[in-house]
């Protein structure tokens, strides 16, 4: 069955609370409601999760990588199968991510120069070369409804002469990446802002991306060890120089609580495989924290993991069965799990936008560290 995109890609603020927005992205495949937290389908699946599961839990888009799928299945397959969405029966929108991060995490498997980056696969050791114009032409026949400009993601610790170097780099291969873009209607392509943890970096790394010109604009190089309080803080000074009028979005991030501080400092997207990732090790996020439903005390506890949570594994079971489900090891406990850890994120989403909305997000994030703050210590 053809698709016909549906509208212009586009941005459109609804409310504002402080520096916290409430937005949409207008987009080909459908409308995202921000703040947004994007599950990651690294490889074309949300582990665990059917589609219609993960759109049950009230995502309006996916991620997915260009690095991973580049390997396996290889992008002009994908392409022959129409592209990720079709291929995995995905109805929303899509973004990828360039493969800059993978890439960078390789260590000595790559090589960097100005073209781009030649590396060997984690698969079976077979050398690749990935430049600004690859990595965008790839996510063409993906068929990414948001494309990002190839980047390199500055470790850290990096001096401010790495950054700036690093820095420099990224912004002459976002350009390659934007020429290198073919527009479609409903389609975008996101610039990366990198700079590390200095400030006059990031500001000088907007102006350039400015210049260039996108259709949004993405904080790189963060969540890579800085620790929460410095990105926050690096998020503070670098979201008042971004484009007001165009999504922002935080790479990688992130724990329920840097989700709500990032939504504060003004940020509208974002990614993470944490729920996804803790929901396969038996980790569960809940109003009260997080809960190891590995831990012995689980076993005889017929209580929902969490009361308020209305996905399958909260209404359906108990602790106990879900705890004997992980010792047993058995397929139906990740997925549960990542079920329940997808819905609380998206709840959690819903409830920022709603409190933005309303004018009380403060209000609302305070009750929401209150809360965290006191644990799963409820008796049996």
């Amino acid at each position: 069955m053809s698709e016909t995109p549906k509208k212009a890609f586009g941005f459109q603020q609804i409310a504002t609370d402080g520096a916290a927005r409430r937005g949409v992205v207008e987009t080909a495949w459908g409308d995202v409601q921000t703040p947004a937290f994007m599950p990651v389908g690294t490889a074309a699946s949300v582990k665990g999760m059917m589609p219609e599961s993960v759109k049950a839990t009230g995502a309006d888009i996916i991620l997915s990588n260009t690095y991973h799928l580049m390997l396996r299945p290889g992008p002009d397959r994908v392409a022959l199968l129409g592209g990720v969405r079709k291929m995995m029966n995905w109805h929303g929108p899509l973004l990828t991510d360039s493969g800059g991060f993978q890439v960078m995490s390789l260590g000595p498997l790559r090589k960097l120069d100005e073209n781009g980056v030649t590396f060997k696969s984690h698969l079976d050791g077979s050398k690749h070369l990935l430049t600004p114009e690859i990595s965008t032409d790839i996510q063409y026949k993906l068929d990414a409804t948001i494309t990002m400009a190839f980047d390199e993601c500055t470790p850290y610790p990096a001096t401010k002469a790495q950054a700036d170097e690093s820095m420099q780099l990224s912004m002459r291969w976002a350009k390659r990446s934007r020429d290198a873009f073919i527009d479609r209607k409903g389609y975008g392509q996101f610039g990366i802002v990198q700079g590390s943890v200095f400030e006059d970096l990031r500001r000088e790394s907007i102006e350039k991306l400015l210049e260039i010109g996108f259709e949004g604009y993405a904080v790189g190089g963060l969540a890579v060890g800085e620790g929460q309080e410095a990105m926050l803080e690096t998020l503070s000074f670098t979201t008042p120089y971004m484009q007001a009028d165009k999504p922002r979005y935080l790479m990688g991030v992130g724990k329920p609580a840097d989700l709500v501080e990032s939504v504060r400092r003004g940020i509208d997207m974002f990614d993470c495989v944490l729920p996804t990732r803790s929901g396969r090790t038996g980790q569960g996020f809940t109003r009260r924290g997080t809960v190891n439903l590995k831990n012995a005390r689980h076993a005889e506890d017929n209580r929902p993991l969490d009361e308020a949570c209305r996905c399958p594994a909260c209404q359906n079971y108990s602790r106990g069965y879900l705890h004997h489900l992980f010792k047993a090891e058995e397929v139906q406990s990740l997925m549960l799990l990542t079920w329940h850890n997808l819905t609380y994120y998206q709840d959690l989403m819903a409830g920022i936008r709603q409190a933005i909305e309303t004018g009380k997000f403060d209000t609302f994030a305070t009750e929401f560290h209150a809360t965290q703050a006191l644990g799963d210590i409820d008796p049996i």
